[in-house]
């Protein structure tokens, strides 16, 4: 059964759920675990998605979950609110926007690009469309391009569409001064940034304080940079594999010069190498899905 029609108001919400409309309110704007959409009076309407899944938070702030704790297990479970049957209803939706947005931006089509993604935010969480749409689509960009099934324009109107609402989202977050700097940069050589901005998407929803720096840059600038903001993590990306090696040697060279930085590297490259290579430089693998990354965070 489809569950995506915005069909309650915030009234009915909170008689159906027991939450009163201000507190709804708050956790929206503050946590972004849902977008309602609104109607011509701009009231807030919500689907069956969205009930399911404030439902769900209230279960567990019944339980004596704070709503903070309650929202970051959502994001780091979000299959524990659905059944089987309705996770893969949420797999085919994600699936369908990605498909039809892909689309759009392969037909040059800004605005139906720009309702597709809009549609996406309405129905999960920014780090949901970040990593579940648009990370897919990215990779499906990349092949298509190195096959020779579509154009360097092609390309770069995606990418820039991608990055420009990627880093208008991080931009919007707010940032949790009592959680740890994060220095994000592409590694040596390395002009493809959108992944890294995903990941830092990723990073500064759980309360990083993210610096994020983008492509390369010139060699010597990041100790500079490492000496001034005095960061936790530094994470790099590379997207070529010939770009490894010389991304590994500065990584082993600043986490001599400075031990108590954590350093992380992600990005496709990596996974095009052989076993061997990858235990290799295993501490500092990064991964590039969500678990991978709790995980890495976690063991560090």
């Amino acid at each position: 059964m489809a569950t995506t029609k915005a069909k309650y108001n915030i009234k009915a919400v909170s008689q159906l759920l027991g939450i009163q409309p201000g507190t709804l309110r708050a956790w929206e704007r503050r946590y972004k675990m849902i977008r309602p959409s609104r109607n011509e009076a701009g009231h807030r309407l919500y689907t069956d998605d969205h009930v399911r899944i404030l439902k769900w938070l209230m279960e567990k702030v019944n339980k004596g979950f704070t709503i903070s704790q309650a929202v970051s297990l959502l994001e780091s479970n979000e299959e524990a609110v659905s059944s089987s049957n309705h996770h893969s209803e949420h797999k085919s939706e994600l699936d369908k926007i990605g498909d039809e947005l892909l689309n759009s931006l392969l037909s040059f089509n800004e605005n139906d690009a720009q309702r597709h993604l809009d549609h996406a935010f309405s129905l999960f969480t920014p780090e949901t469309v970040a990593i579940d749409i648009i990370g897919p689509i990215l990779v499906k960009v990349g092949d298509l391009w190195e096959e020779n099934r579509i154009t360097s324009a092609h390309e770069h109107f995606a990418s820039q569409f991608i990055r420009s609402r990627v880093g208008m989202m991080l931009l919007s977050i707010p940032v949790d001064g009592m959680l740890p700097k994060a220095l994000l940069v592409c590694g040596p050589n390395e002009r493809h940034e959108l992944g890294l901005l995903i990941f830092a998407l990723f990073l500064k929803r759980k309360g990083y304080d993210v610096i994020y720096l983008g492509q390369s840059i010139a060699g010597g600038d990041i100790d500079i940079v490492i000496d001034e903001i005095e960061p936790t993590y530094m994470f790099m990306s590379c997207t070529l594999k010939k770009n490894i090696p010389i991304t590994v040697r500065l990584a082993e060279s600043l986490q001599k010069q400075y031990p108590d930085l954590k350093i992380g590297l992600g990005g496709y490259a990596y996974d095009r190498l052989s076993e061997l290579d990858k235990k290799r430089i295993q501490p500092f693998i990064v991964g590039n899905s969500k678990k991978a990354w709790e995980r890495w965070l976690q063991a560090t």
